[in-house]
């Protein structure tokens, strides 16, 4: 038996998609496509080295404002001692007998005259004037100092300037002490013999 089912007949439609015809690059406009490509890509790699750089820089500069701003007492401590000038890591030592760097400007003390060191007449006067630096640097590292402003010695023609440790003259100190003489005395020969030298003082 024939089956009695009516199919109907499909009518397939034309698609709408609009197709766009495919476009053939030529080699020269590859080659052009390529180079502008490899620019971006060049640019791109510099732009990031400098970025890298410029972080590498405000890393530095802001490492160096936190060294800068952070205290340290003990350093500062040290800065502010009066060593030998031969050793001094900040701007406060002692050259001699009467002579220091504060802040890393020369003073030479008023009131007093020690034994050379570089120049002595002898290796007695070299011998006191190490003994002088020393027995300065100990003095001045044992309390508050205090400069005064510059004047000039009448006696010596100098320019001087008092020098005190918790309020009490340096110069007072060291040639009671021994270690130096009153400004303005008879010439000291330091090369002569303790004794001998006292004598000549007295």
């Amino acid at each position: 038996m024939q089956s009695k089912i009516r199919r109907k007949p499909v009518h397939v439609r034309p698609s709408r998609i609009r197709r766009e015809p495919v476009k053939l690059i030529s080699e020269a406009e590859l080659k052009k496509l390529e180079a502008r490509a490899r620019e971006r890509e060049i640019w791109s790699g510099a732009a990031g080295v400098v970025m890298f750089a410029a972080g590498i820089a405000a890393l530095t500069v802001a490492v160096g404002v936190l060294t800068f701003f952070r205290y340290d007492p003990a350093a500062a401590s040290k800065a502010a001692r009066f060593e030998q000038c031969y050793a001094a890591e900040g701007g406060n030592c002692v050259a001699d007998g009467d002579t220091i760097h504060v802040g890393g400007e020369k003073v030479e003390i008023a009131g007093m005259e020690a034994p050379l060191i570089q120049g002595a007449k002898c290796d007695a006067e070299r011998t006191r004037g190490i003994d002088a630096t020393t027995r300065l640097s100990d003095l001045l590292n044992s309390g508050n100092v205090t400069v005064s402003r510059a004047f000039r010695d009448p006696l010596s023609g100098r320019t001087v300037r008092k020098v005190l440790v918790n309020g009490t003259d340096v110069a007072d100190t060291m040639t009671s002490d021994g270690a130096a003489r009153e400004a303005g005395s008879s010439v000291p020969d330091w090369c002569a013999p303790a004794d001998e030298s006292s004598d000549a003082d007295a």
